[in-house]
């Protein structure tokens, strides 16, 4: 298999921690950000919004970082990762929907606006506004985890994975106030003892923090 996308790219730390619990080996090229690469037209016919990430799958070539884990689990997981029963799909399905249209958008905004841009260009009141914002959705997951080991459930699936990646950032790398989620804690220490998580997303990301690669 082979993975197009930077290492340090948020969707495809997703895709990398996936293979990593799945034992999948794989060849990545460095595309995107400081690499380029995105508008060549080589890229454009594996992927025509011209984004990360995308794989190729001995011949099966998607795109889209949650398609991606979908793909993958479906592919080569057991029960417990691509979830057989409706029940838990739908459970996993829905929590990694909300990542991507509740928390996601201002959680890449937050991230990008404190980590990521000189203070001196940062909007402060757009900032703290969005930090009230994904502080009161972290707020309604550590609801639910107070009465489940994993989003969709007491196993690990597919469904932690797009949630499970913001962690590392929102807890490490964002410099903000944080409600007390003790379920949302202990969640995120379970993640952090999985080898494939501190393989793939608890990595060295000081090449994006604005005084080495500042946003212009």
């Amino acid at each position: 298999m082979k993975i197009w996308g930077r290492h340090t790219s948020s969707n495809v730390q997703k895709v990398m921690w996936t293979a990593g619990e799945l034992g999948i080996e794989y060849q990545r090229e460095d595309v995107g950000g400081m690499f380029g690469g995105l508008d060549t037209e080589s890229f454009a016919t594996l992927n025509p919004n011209r984004r990360i990430p995308v794989i190729d799958d001995g011949g099966t070539v998607v795109w889209e970082s949650n398609a991606i884990v979908r793909y993958l689990c479906h592919q080569y997981a057991s029960d417990s990762l691509s979830p057989s029963d409706a029940a838990s799909q739908a459970s996993a399905d829905q929590w990694m929907d909300w990542m991507s249209l509740s928390l996601e958008p201002d959680w890449i905004y937050v991230f990008h606006s404190l980590y990521r841009t000189p203070p001196e260009k940062r909007h402060t009141a757009a900032i703290d506004s969005a930090v009230k914002r994904i502080n009161m959705l972290y707020t309604l997951l550590d609801t639910h985890l107070a009465k489940h080991a994993f989003v969709a459930g007491d196993e690990f699936s597919m469904g932690d994975i797009p949630i499970g990646m913001t962690l590392y950032r929102y807890y490490e790398l964002m410099d903000i106030t944080r409600p007390t989620l003790s379920a949302l804690e202990r969640y995120y220490q379970r993640l952090c003892k999985r080898p494939a998580y501190r393989t793939h997303v608890m990595m060295d990301q000081r090449t994006l923090h604005w005084t080495q690669n500042p946003v212009l």
